[in-house]
């Protein structure tokens, strides 16, 4: 009897010493933080396969390019950070309306270092199109404003596949008033250029 007594006020001792540990290592939301090197509203044209823009090569409007690296910094709700949290976790979404998702198709470039920190710069897998890049940990998005991002692409229908449909949504906006969705290029008119890059994506799928 005594022996079990000792046993249960053990167990009760080593759960009450680790309740302060439940919630550390679990990133906070709150206090996690997504910045970019961009000093400028960027557009960044992605095609489901991969094939489209970085985003350490991001357009600026009127044609030209720059470095939109996102880095994200993960710390748990005591601010520390947090290291070899999983690439996989850790994704890109468009604040409105919604960008569509291939498989791992927005993920961190890698695992969280020392300093907690990873980065997005690589080509993002996406269809549809959307404004404000937000950065999601574990399906719990960060609480800060969206960054001045925009996005397009080649699949206009949102299937995850450019083909006939696609080519009949950008006519209807080639052949009307002007949309953004269509403006690949991004310098505010939807013309041969764009159909250059639209040309770029078809046929093409999530890998």
């Amino acid at each position: 009897m005594v022996r079990r007594k000792l046993i249960g006020l053990l167990v009760c001792i080593l759960m009450v010493g680790l309740a302060p540990f439940a919630w550390a290592l679990i990133p906070d939301p709150d206090l996690s933080s997504a910045t970019t090197v961009a000093t400028e509203q960027v557009s960044v044209f992605s095609i489901p396969d991969g094939s489209g823009d970085a985003l350490n090569d991001a357009r600026v409007f009127g044609g030209g390019r720059t470095d939109a690296t996102v880095t994200l910094t993960v710390v748990d709700d005591a601010m520390t950070p947090i290291f070899n949290y999983p690439a996989e976790d850790m994704w890109i979404e468009s604040d409105t309306p919604d960008i569509v998702l291939c498989p791992d198709g927005s993920i961190a470039d890698a695992n969280t270092d020392a300093n907690g920190q990873t980065t997005f710069s690589q080509a993002l897998k996406v269809g549809l199109n959307g404004a404000g890049l937000v950065v999601v940990i574990n399906s719990d998005p960060l609480t800060q404003e969206p960054l001045d991002f925009l996005f397009n692409s080649p699949d206009m229908s949102g299937d995850l596949v450019v083909n006939l449909t696609d080519i009949v949504l950008f006519a209807d906006i080639y052949f009307s008033a002007y949309g953004y969705a269509a403006d690949y290029y991004w310098d505010g008119v939807v013309n041969l250029s764009d159909i250059v890059l639209l040309a770029q994506g078809i046929g093409t799928a999530c890998p």
